[in-house]
């Protein structure tokens, strides 16, 4: 057994069970911990805040557990995993995946008191038609957004390219090896460009291919290695560009190009939003998940006939799109919601 195989099954044995037994412990001391986050939120900014935030990371645990045992269920049934890769098995898998964000997003939304809107001509307007969606990538909350809206809201299939990291989530790693799907390593690794071809090929009428361009979270650290990046490959213009751009992080095109030319009969979607910034670490969920607010995702949809022939004007072509993000995102800022 190679090395990446042996520590994913070390990960997955060991992470998991405790998962699960960590859930049931936490509801054996639930009343402890709740009468403790009710007295330390009168202390801290925003109403309730230990409380609602310690009933969310609860609900996590408990759809993390969940959907552990609901795949293992899944895994015995489909013949201890011989046919979990057929279309069945992955429809399967994607309506889990609705109906858990669906669950999910229903009770965040009331405990955190937040409002979603959407602008702009989003994906259900443009039946039957496969999509490579390109988002801004501010924190992990952003995938899951994107993730429930495009599966609950427009009924499409997400085949996504995300960090490896993410495989450390037992319930993540799992359901993203049973669905087309593909943890990379951002800063680039042999053959990346052909792992997003691969998974690009073959888009149907109801598949949505997702992408994060950036490569990563946006931090003022990362944006600072972009732009440095950049002017080390001799690229000044789009150094300079990059500098323009204060919000976002300038996109790598290698990854989105591969899955242009993988998909030529795909449209492009792109995403923003604003409410779900820097919401990267335990301490970043501690004093700015978003409470209370109103967060708004912008779709813009283009057509394959609108998205120039050649490499060096589709990256033009990115960087402006990455521009005009930029300056939707100064524009539009998280407003309180209404109560």
């Amino acid at each position: 057994m190679s090395a990446a195989p042996a520590i994913r099954a070390l990960r997955l044995g060991v992470l998991a069970p405790a998962i699960v037994i960590g859930t049931g412990l936490l509801f054996v001391f639930l009343p402890l911990w709740l009468i403790g986050a009710a007295a330390l939120s009168p202390m801290l900014p925003g109403r309730w805040r230990a409380l609602r935030l310690a009933w969310i990371l609860v609900m996590y645990a408990v759809i993390e557990s969940l959907l552990l045992i609901v795949m293992l269920g899944f895994w015995f049934a489909a013949g201890f995993g011989r046919r979990l890769r057929t279309a069945y098995w992955e429809g399967i898998h994607y309506d889990l995946v609705e109906g858990v964000m669906w669950v999910f997003f229903r009770e965040a939304k009331r405990v955190l008191n937040l409002e979603i809107h959407t602008d702009g001509p989003a994906p259900d307007a443009h039946p039957g038609v496969p999509l490579l969606v390109c988002c801004r990538h501010a924190g992990p909350g952003d995938s899951f957004v994107l993730i429930h809206a495009l599966t609950h809201w427009y009924a499409r299939e997400p085949r996504v390219v995300l960090k490896n990291t993410l495989a450390w989530d037992p319930a993540i790693d799992v359901l993203l090896h049973r669905i087309p799907a593909r943890f990379i390593t951002p800063a680039g690794g042999v053959g990346l460009e052909e792992q997003i071809s691969e998974l690009a090929t073959g888009l149907d009428h109801n598949d949505a291919f997702v992408i994060f361009p950036e490569g990563g979270n946006f931090t003022e650290a990362r944006r600072t290695r972009a732009i440095e990046r950049l002017r080390k490959l001799g690229l000044e213009s789009m150094a300079v560009r990059a500098e323009s751009m204060s919000n976002v992080l300038a996109p790598r095109p290698g990854g989105f190009l591969a899955a242009l030319d993988a998909a030529p009969d795909a449209d492009v979607v792109l995403v923003a939003h604003t409410g779900l910034d820097h919401v990267l670490t335990v301490g970043d969920i501690w004093r700015e998940l978003p409470m209370d607010k109103r967060i708004v995702m912008r779709w813009w949809k283009v057509s394959r006939g609108e998205i120039p022939l050649d490499r060096e004007d589709r990256i033009d072509w990115l960087f402006g799109w990455w521009e005009q993000i930029d300056g939707w995102i100064a524009a539009n800022r998280p407003t309180e919601a209404s109560t």
